[in-house]
């Protein structure tokens, strides 16, 4: 169905969505008539760098991928005059289960990304730039090449963009899709060519990130914002939003809803009011998982009193994330969600750090144990302690990703877990060692 443009009379913004109803809007004839590339020229080069970089910090642009950090502080990071190149590069990974934002701008409005890109790349110094994908994500790797091929023939990528002294070339980067390669440092090493794994922290990225040279990490849907914000100014880009969380941001919805999809809303838009825009919840609503698979999960009372925005789900202790929101009605079984969840988060761990690589895997299998009805007495605790000795203890938040849904759903759906163990005849015995080990019933 089409994008909405109004809510309660009141106009949703248009920063992102511009082309998602038009059809062949990929293509680059189509994307300029909608305004693609309008700010390469006078727009773009007769501002400064520096002056760039002051202009998305004036914005509030916060990172779309997860962090929230500021883009524009980010930026001002990157050093310059170190006689090094440096380096772009754009996380498409996306792996975080329930987003799919992502890959919809991909498909549908390559050339904006390309277009933020251009403008990135001049606010940094940047020559070469790499916008490394999902290797799943097929359709979108096609989709960025054809727009990459594009601009090169329009003369809007490689040498002198415009008729500028700005030259700018980016290449599509293909991951294998491992989940740890959303971590910006891991998203690196797979990029040079090494196992995708984290690094340690510093260097950071912006010192010392793509082969050694300083290197900016942005989401997708970040860099996507900034031809708006170079258009509009600041100033617009504020009128949406809160004053800590400004402008729009795009959710994936996705679970018992009427309308799943993805949507473009005013940051701080109230979450019963996101539900109802998505077509309402189906049946009563149980909770709701409201940034991605690793953001802690809120009850139907917290849902209530959110709002979606960086600082409201703070506040009830759980996260934005990368604007994944899943919510499910009370005939959904929480077991069976959490399940699922570490079951994906012990696979998912790169085994460099023990903590992640044992515990993880360790978590899973006490709470399989617990779904098949073989649970035992004190399972609940043992897991939420285990999940305590995990979290913030590896090189990299997958280990914390894992503990928090962990804490969260035994917190606040225990009675669902009681139940399970209540199941078991012999729950009061102990269990034997080999009952948990790695294989034993996976």
């Amino acid at each position: 169905m089409p994008h909405p443009t109004h809510w309660k009379g009141k106009e949703l913004p248009n920063v992102l969505r511009r082309l998602f109803d038009v059809p062949g809007g990929h293509r680059l004839a189509v994307a300029r008539q909608h305004g693609a590339y309008s700010t390469i020229g006078a727009t773009l080069f007769d501002k400064s760098p520096f002056e760039l970089i002051e202009l998305v910090k004036d914005s509030g642009l916060r990172g779309r991928g997860g962090a929230g950090f500021p883009t524009g502080m980010k930026w001002s990071f990157v050093p310059r005059g170190t006689g090094k190149p440096v380096y772009l590069v754009i996380n498409a990974d996306e792996g975080e289960p329930g987003t799919f934002k992502d890959r919809l701008l991909m498909a549908r409005d390559p050339h904006l990304l390309i277009e933020g890109m251009i403008c990135t790349g001049w606010a940094l110094g940047v020559r070469t730039a790499y916008i490394y994908v999902r290797g799943e994500m097929l359709p979108q790797i096609q989709a960025l090449n054809h727009a990459i091929r594009e601009a090169y023939d329009a003369g809007l990528l490689g040498e002198n963009i415009a008729g500028s002294r700005y030259s700018l070339d980016i290449y599509v980067h293909r991951g294998a899709g491992a989940y740890i390669c959303g971590e910006e440092t891991a998203l690196i090493n797979s990029l040079e060519g090494y196992k995708g794994q984290p690094r340690l922290k510093p260097p950071f990225p912006a010192v010392s990130g793509a082969f050694a040279n300083p290197t900016c990490v942005n989401n997708v849907e970040t860099i996507m914002a900034v031809p708006w914000i170079l258009t509009h100014g600041a100033k617009a880009y504020r009128r949406w939003g809160t004053d800590k969380s400004p402008g729009s941001k795009l959710f994936s919805i996705a679970g018992d809803i009427g309308r799943p999809g993805v949507y473009e809303i005013p940051l701080g838009m109230p979450m019963p009011e996101f539900f109802e825009l998505a077509g309402g919840v189906v049946g009563e609503l149980q909770g709701c998982i409201p940034g991605g698979s690793s953001a802690p999960v809120l009850n139907a009372e917290e849902c209530a009193k959110a709002a979606m925005d960086y600082e409201s789900l703070a506040g009830l202790k759980s996260m934005l994330g990368s604007g994944a929101v899943m919510p499910f009605n009370a005939t959904r079984d929480p077991v069976a969600i959490l399940r699922t969840l570490t079951r994906f988060y012990a696979h998912e761990s790169c085994g460099q750090c023990t903590p992640c690589r044992e515990g993880t895997g360790y978590a899973h299998r006490v709470l399989d144990q617990v779904a098949e009805g073989k649970g035992r007495d004190g399972d609940i605790d043992h897991v939420r302690d285990l999940a305590d000795q995990f979290e913030w203890t590896t090189i990299c938040p997958l280990a914390t990703a894992d503990a928090w849904p962990i804490k969260s759903f035994t917190g606040k759906f225990r009675p669902a877990f009681d139940a399970y163990l209540a199941k078991n005849p012999d729950r009061a015995k102990p269990r034997e060692l080999t009952q948990l080990e790695p294989g034993a019933f996976m």
